[in-house]
């Protein structure tokens, strides 16, 4: 059992959005068809003001945890950051950058993540590992960032979301026994690697091309019809396998920990559209009222913050009771699958 090697629990959340904004009203900022997004029935997502980065917003969440549980930043031994979308600077430590923000000393280690909206739950598993490593490590202060670069990317035109700006913060202590890690499993399908890649500002394209902008850009639908080379049939079969493959990774992470389907209460997704989550649910017998999909409509898509954003206000709820089973999934780039199971 994967959870019998490193003992550990979230201590506590802190949180950090950009702006509410209505997506009704925004919508035709974004897209020429706004009906469209309307449709996917987000009513509610949060923009950062111009100048406000990643690194401000997860540093604005790590020390909102802290403050809420009383720690100094010379309690944390490790900060960890997930970041899913372009960094602040290239060449450069987000998760350094917060250390410093948070005025922690500089022996502390740091880890950034960059696995797309995967890394806020993959990255649980990584920091698993790192306690079964070093154990002199006791409290780690997990940072999971999204800070959508509309200069890049247009937030209403990459996949069937609206993309959100937010941060969550997990302080996470060894030997914790409330919302303990259980188990984290994940795996790849390579050939699909370059679905959703944003075409400029990296090494092979530093400069936008003639003509570019981020909302004239191509949708990120286009790439999937493209490689499938607009085959209905292909596509059905494509759709069938990521939801196949998702349910076969919450299926893994149960295994790992030693449980069974009957033994999940709750399934916290990416922050997706009610139907999306419901067939997500489905297999495990779990309703749509013990998944985030009332949650996902109110944020919108946070990136790597959503499933702990949206554990975190779970609890706070009082949605998920102690003892229950929650698994944390997705689909993110590479194309990944992924889970994590927590017990409250």
């Amino acid at each position: 059992m994967a959870s019998q090697l490193v003992d550990f629990g979230v201590a506590g959340f802190g949180y950090a959005t950009g702006e509410d904004q209505d997506v009704a009203q925004t919508a035709g900022d974004y897209v020429g068809d706004p009906e469209r997004v309307v449709r996917w029935g987000y009513h509610t997502f949060h923009r950062a003001p111009d100048g406000v980065t990643a690194t401000d917003l997860a540093t604005l969440a790590g020390q909102d945890a802290l403050d809420r549980l009383g720690l100094a930043p010379n309690d944390v031994d490790l900060v960890v950051v997930a970041a899913s979308e372009v960094p602040d600077y290239h060449h450069w430590d987000t998760s350094a950058a917060v250390a410093r923000r948070l005025k922690v000393e500089g022996t502390t280690q740091t880890m950034l993540l960059t696995e797309g909206c995967a890394c806020g739950v993959t990255g649980l598993g990584y920091v698993a590992g790192q306690l079964a490593l070093q154990p002199e490590l006791r409290t780690v202060l997990f940072i999971a960032v999204n800070r959508v670069s509309e200069f890049h990317r247009n937030r209403m035109n990459v996949n069937n979301a609206v993309h959100s700006d937010g941060a969550v913060a997990a302080v996470l202590k060894r030997g914790h026994e409330g919302v303990k890690w259980l188990a984290t499993d994940q795996f790849v399908d390579p050939d699909l690697s370059d679905f959703f890649r944003t075409e400029v500002g990296g090494a092979a394209n530093p400069l936008p091309f003639d003509g570019w902008t981020a909302k004239d850009a191509p949708p990120g639908h286009a790439r999937i019809q493209a490689h499938f080379d607009k085959n209905p049939a292909k596509l059905r079969e494509f759709v069938a396998t990521l939801n196949q493959r998702i349910t076969d990774t919450i299926d893994n992470a149960l295994r790992r920990a030693d449980l069974t389907r009957d033994d999940l209460k709750h399934v916290i997704y990416i922050n997706d559209s009610t139907d999306t989550i419901e067939e997500v649910a489905e297999p495990f017998g779990v309703t749509v009222e013990h998944t985030n999909a009332e949650l996902s409509l109110s944020h919108g898509h946070m990136g790597a913050a959503d499933q702990l954003f949206c554990l975190g206000e779970h609890i706070e709820r009082g949605d998920v009771k102690p003892g229950d089973v929650v698994a944390l999934c997705g689909i993110s780039i590479g194309m990944r699958w992924y889970c994590t199971l927590v017990r409250i």
